[in-house]
């Protein structure tokens, strides 16, 4: 088992500019996690592969970069605009690999760019930018993690307000992540807000975990405890 590569190359094929590129990916079986943040970032045992680094695939051909929570379909314009403002101005870079945390980072901004001009849906462009803070987390880059959090929060709020998020994540889990990505920017008034809808909801759900922790969130910043931490 020990001889079983962690990470591997699989072709596929660029929807946007219809050639093959190489993209890598991390065998699941490989996968260890030791726990997760507060906002539901895996921790993932040392010494292993971080299977953050490759859920992008980067073409290296026309620079498309998406992820498998992308759709097929391109909007009337979309892939005009992406051929514009991408394409046009790519040097042939191959993410195939491995990769190293810029690397990643440089990844997900281009999924993000790309997910932006293909007008992709809110709720996997806040996936994208929370996956981003949470690579510049292990780098202890805070400023930078702040910022993805803070564009992580706006996409989920629109998510919450007008996509169906059922079909990929329960509107506990975008209300908890709300929450809880507010508390650590210091939002600590929205959080409160956020923490008592999902606590409000608890009835109807079976996500125990993250009730608990929201109402572990809620006690703590109505106690003053959480204040501290996003002060510094």
């Amino acid at each position: 088992m020990s001889n079983v590569p962690l990470i591997y190359n699989k072709t596929m094929k660029c929807s946007h500019c219809q050639q093959s590129f190489n993209t890598t990916k991390v065998r699941k079986s490989t996968i260890k996690t030791a726990g997760q943040d507060t906002d539901l970032k895996p921790i993932y045992e040392a010494g292993q592969v971080n299977p953050l680094f490759y859920n992008v695939h980067v073409c290296f051909h026309c620079g498309y970069s998406f992820t498998e929570d992308f759709t097929p379909y391109f909007a009337p314009g979309t892939a005009e605009v992406l051929k514009a403002s991408v394409s046009d101005h790519w040097v042939n870079q191959d993410f195939s690999g491995e990769r190293s945390p810029s690397q990643a980072i440089k990844s997900y901004k281009l999924a993000l760019y790309s997910g932006v001009l293909k007008k992709e849906k809110h709720l996997t462009l806040a996936g994208l930018a929370l996956r981003t803070a949470w690579i510049y987390r292990d780098l202890g880059r805070k400023k930078e993690e702040k910022r993805f959090l803070s564009i992580a929060v706006r996409e989920y709020e629109e998510a919450f307000s007008l996509e169906d998020v059922a079909e990929k994540m329960s509107e506990i889990k975008v209300l908890y992540l709300l929450g809880e990505l507010n508390r650590k920017l210091g939002r600590n008034d929205k959080a409160v807000s956020y923490f008592s809808k999902v606590i409000e909801r608890q009835r109807n759900s079976n996500e125990k975990q993250i009730i608990e922790m929201a109402r572990d969130r809620w006690h703590e910043l109505r106690d003053g405890a959480g204040i501290e931490e996003e002060s510094v």
